[in-house]
Order: structure tokens, then sequence, then C-alpha cells
């Protein structure tokens, strides 16, 4: 069975849960159980810094959850699982990949977590402006190579990148912190600024992967909509030039501006979608291989079999006969 629920559902049903199960494990940290509707577990809220929060993860649902997310405001994230995988529509972020949510505009979209998988890591929440106080260049400022990740009134950036053993190791120290009271503070303050900076990395080791030029406000928003119209047609999906007068931007524009946007050409995003609904219809069963293809647009059911097992290392068949995925 799948719940679904709007964001202002879920954060009501936590906040109950919040509400009944809360304890203060030391002035600067709680720890909550999730709603038993959902499933078990806690989450543990630690203000490492003034404005900076360090929330820890460890639970799992008991069915797959949908959450429908609003267009809204939203503060800087950083993400790293241990185990579990949590995905949306622009990404999957487990499994070797950690997620950094910039400031900014957040778009509508659906998030899925799967039941039974055990959800545990490390979230780090901050006002974007907050990156000036560790990552600043000569100005004082957020380092150029940063300042996509506070974008204020503008649409915000979600990078996927792979993770590390360093990663790995240092949210794996924060969740197993042998200190107590201000020793505990100071030491995740340290850890933190840790796991941020190897997050980072990627975007400020080498001025040459500085991101392109910012597309327009007006582009973004067609990207968008270009997203939408694939996502509502993967059985049929509009050809590039299609799409593109669909939503009124040249292919050029199309093609240029997906991978900047979304970290993937169009048609690798409709790939990505159409292997990750395969998975869902078949991990459900009671449904053959030839029928999952032809619903996500497959009419070759070997070209289907070929993708799917490149993006998750096992066939449509073991998958349906419930093989995890390596």
């Amino acid at each position: 069975m799948t719940i679904t629920l709007t964001l202002k559902e879920q954060d009501e049903l936590h906040e109950e849960a919040e509400h009944q199960s809360l304890q203060n494990v030391e002035k600067f940290e709680s720890i909550s159980q999730i709603s038993r509707q959902l499933g078990k577990g806690c989450v543990r809220e630690i203000e490492v810094y003034p404005n900076l929060w360090l929330s820890i993860d460890d639970w799992q649902y008991h069915d797959d959850v949908r959450c429908q997310v609003p267009v809204a405001e939203h503060p800087l994230h950083f993400n790293v699982l241990l185990s579990g995988k949590r995905k949306s529509d622009y990404g999957t972020f487990g499994e070797g990949y950690t997620l950094i949510s910039g400031g900014g505009i957040q778009p509508q979209m659906t998030e899925e977590t799967e039941k039974f998988q055990h959800i545990l890591g490390v979230q780090i929440l901050m006002p974007p402006s907050m990156l000036a106080n560790f990552f600043f260049g000569e100005d004082g400022e957020i380092l150029p190579q940063l300042k996509m990740l506070a974008r204020d009134n503008d649409w915000q950036k979600l990078l996927y990148l792979k993770t590390t053993p360093a990663i790995q190791g240092v949210a794996q120290q924060i969740i197993n912190c042998p200190f107590s009271g201000i020793t505990k503070q100071v030491y995740l303050q340290g850890k933190v600024l840790e796991l941020m900076a190897l997050q980072l990395a990627p975007l400020i080791a080498d001025d040459k992967k500085l991101p392109p030029p910012r597309l327009k406000s007006k582009t973004i928003t067609q990207l968008h909509h270009a997203r939408e119209i694939l996502l509502s047609r993967l059985e049929n999906p509009p050809s590039v030039l299609e799409l593109a007068t669909m939503v009124g931007v040249s292919p050029r524009t199309l093609k240029r501006g997906f991978p900047e946007l979304f970290g993937t050409t169009v048609f690798g995003y409709l790939t990505d979608r159409r292997m990750e609904y395969a998975e869902k219809l078949l991990r459900q069963g009671n449904i053959t291989v030839t029928e999952v293809a032809n619903q996500v647009g497959y009419s070759n059911p070997g070209h289907f079999a070929a993708a799917f097992k490149r993006r998750f290392c096992i066939t449509p068949r073991q998958c349906l006969t419930g093989n995890k995925i390596a």
C-alpha cells in the first residue's frame, strides 16, 4: 500500500508524534519518535550553532510513503544517508549519492520513501547566508563557487553528488558521537564543518568546475514545465523538438538547460524516471515484464531489459522475483 500525503499532512503527523514523545536529552538536543501511523524509529535534533541544526534520522516506514511538496522557500540542507534511499522527481540520494539542497525557492515535487527501508543518516539545516561564516572569499562573502546555493528568491539548486568513504566515515562519527554535554556540542561543530567541506569539495576544489551561467527565471520555469510534461508522458514522450515547442524554448536551450537544472540530459532524465517507475511496478508484482516495458514506453522488451540492468545491475525478471538492487 502507498500512503500519499501533502507536506502539511506529513508535518502534522510528525508534530503530533513529537508532542507525545519529545525528550530533551541535552540543553541543545532533543529526540522524538516518528508517527506510529507511518512507521517506527526516531529523529534527533541538535542545535550545533545558533540557527544551524543537525538532524539524525533512524527510522523506517511500514508502507510506501509519497509526499507532495508545494512550491515554498527552502533553507540550505546537506544530506547523507548511510542506509536506505529517498527519491524525488529530481533524483535519488542514498545508495552512493548525497544531496545538497540549496537555499531558494523549492519547486513543486513528489518525494517517495519505500517501506521497510532502514533510513539512517544525517541532515544539516542552515540559512544560506551562514555559508559566508565558513566558506568565504577574500571579500568576506560566500565563495563564488557556492553562491548558487544561496539563491534567495530564485529557484533552488539541487546537487546529487557521489558519496565518498570520507563522507560516510564522518557521518558515522556524528551518529556515534561518544561525548555528552558541551564536549559533545563542540565535537559536533567540528564534524558538521568537516562533513560540509567534504560534500562541497567537488565544487570548490577547481575553478574549472564552476557551474555555467545561471538560467533566466523564465527559462527555468519553462524547463520545469518540460519536466512535468515528461513525467506525465513516460509511455509516449514528445521528441526534443516537440517538447521545446510545447514549452516555448529553442531545442538548444532545452538541451543546454536541462543538464544545468536537473543534472542530466532530457533523454537521461526520461530514462531515469522510466526505470524508477518500472522498478516500482515490478516490486508490486502481479504484472509481467512485457507489461511493465509497455507502461514505461518500451515496445521492445529486450531494449527495456538492457536499460533496466544498466540502471539497477539486475534484470527486470530478477526484480520481479524479489531480488534486491545491487
